[in-house]
């Protein structure tokens, strides 16, 4: 028996070129990798879309933080003051601000 017949005879072979079977294979590959709407595109879409539902919830935190932030500079004028003085350096008119850098900024 020659290589080709020993092959063609084993039940592998038999079951890999079925008809049924090489349609399956062929329309597995066609979904899988070259199809508009392939696996590989879904994934990568499904990864797009779970990063931007993290955005949305990181920007959602932020939202709900800051507006924390604001009802409670509204609520209290000291607060507000000292936002102001810290965040945009402001100050009373005729008073004088002095800068301190904390020690971990100076070269020594």
């Amino acid at each position: 028996m020659s290589r080709w017949q020993t092959l063609r005879s084993s039940t592998w072979w038999k079951r890999l070129t079925n008809k049924y079977a090489l349609v399956t294979l062929f329309f597995v590959v066609w979904m899988a990798f070259l199809d508009s709407s392939s696996a590989l595109i879904q994934w990568e879409l499904d990864a797009r879309l779970r990063a931007l539902e993290d955005g949305i919830e990181f920007y959602q935190r932020e939202l709900e933080e800051t507006q924390r932030q604001l009802d409670e500079l509204a609520s209290d004028p000291d607060k507000l003051e000292k936002f102001a003085r810290e965040t945009y350096w402001m100050h009373k008119p005729g008073e004088r601000v002095a800068l301190v850098a904390p020690e971990s900024e100076t070269d020594d």
